[in-house]
């Protein structure tokens, strides 16, 4: 069974990482002073095994995108009405509504799509991020629906199009009994790409802060390597931006989207990682958290509101504006632990 993100299927659902508050929500040690769990990639589905073939409609009965109706209500979010039912097909099938006049969605980029989604079998509808913003979409994320990707990736921002999208390139085989929907159905879109922007800090470099740690980029989908300089770890929080960015500035009660790898202070060693995006697993996908309301550790809400988006930021984290006295077991991290984060922040909403 494909795994699909809460992100994408449960509009509103921030990846449970970075949250520190909520409950079940978790963390092994990237900002959270929750306990250990999941990430919302890994919530949705589990990966079972595909042990059924995947499902194929006959060719008599393939629905014609004509038969997807989309209504418009001031003040309301776009409804899907099928007029045949099972609405199915065997391919990835896009009928573009309105083309966009922006820059062409990359492969590599982070996606902002606004769209309602529906059983083909049904007609019940599954998400709406029109009511409620879903995080950005990355587009190399091995667990979002490859025939979503196909029907976005290539498109101008500002298009408008619906989307058909069977089985196999779907939920597969076992379909989604959380959501109801079975190996046999086809989901139906409404969508908007609203932008796309790169996957990672896009600016200007800055040169290294003398006495801070050395930081190596090794792409999005492996954790930085984060050296120290041969003394002790500063008492005081301290920050350096790596990569100017030109994007609009972090505010308060925001929820940003970002890359991030953490270590802890070793003096003049590389810092063993307890958590990054770039982790096996983790596919590079961005986290996205509320920053500047307590949701994370002290110093990620004192560095980064003021920030802008498309900023590389080195935070070196005193035990005082991490995890406190009691450290986080679950991240190997203890309350004498100095950490150390690079952040990049790619999205501010």
């Amino acid at each position: 069974m494909r795994r699909i993100p809460l992100r994408l299927l449960a509009a509103g659902t921030l990846p449970a990482l970075l949250l520190a508050c909520c409950g079940s929500s978790s963390s092994n040690g990237s900002g959270s002073s929750s306990k250990a769990g999941t990430s919302s990639s890994q919530a949705a589905t589990s990966s079972a095994s595909t042990s059924l073939p995947p499902y194929t409609v006959a060719a008599k009965d393939v629905s014609p995108m004509s038969a997807v109706k989309v209504t418009t209500a001031k003040g309301k979010s776009p409804a899907i009405t099928l007029g045949t039912k099972p609405f199915q097909v065997n391919k990835t099938t896009v009928d573009v509504k309105s083309e966009g006049t922006g820059a062409a969605v990359k492969g590599t980029d982070l996606a902002d799509v606004s769209y309602v989604a529906v059983d083909g079998r049904t007609g019940k509808t599954l998400a709406d991020t029109f009511a409620n913003a879903a995080g950005p979409m990355y587009l190399q994320d091995p667990t979002q629906f490859p025939g979503l990707v196909t029907a976005i990736k290539g498109k101008k921002v500002g298009t408008v199009e619906t989307i058909a999208v069977p089985p196999k390139e779907a939920f597969g085989s076992e379909g989604n009994s959380q959501l109801g929907v079975t190996r046999k159905d086809s989901i139906v879109f409404y969508l908007k790409i609203n932008g796309a922007r790169p996957n990672m800090a896009t600016g200007t470099p800055v040169p290294p802060k003398s006495g801070m740690p050395k930081v190596t980029w090794n792409g999005v989908d492996k954790p930085a390597t984060i050296t120290m300089p041969d003394t002790a770890a500063p008492k005081k929080l301290e920050s350096a931006n790596l990569i100017n960015g030109t994007g609009p500035t972090v505010k308060k009660g925001q929820t940003i989207s970002a890359l991030y790898t953490g270590v802890i202070w070793t003096k003049g060693k590389a810092g063993k990682v307890f958590d990054s995006t770039g982790n096996p697993g983790r596919y590079g996908v961005p986290a996205s958290f509320p920053i500047g309301e307590g949701k994370v550790i002290p110093g990620w809400d004192k560095v980064l509101v003021g920030k802008k988006v498309g900023d590389r930021v080195l935070m070196v984290i005193p035990p005082a504006d991490g995890y406190g006295k009691a450290g986080n077991p679950q991240g190997g991290i203890k309350g004498t632990d100095t950490l150390v984060f690079v952040v990049d922040i790619v999205g501010a909403n």
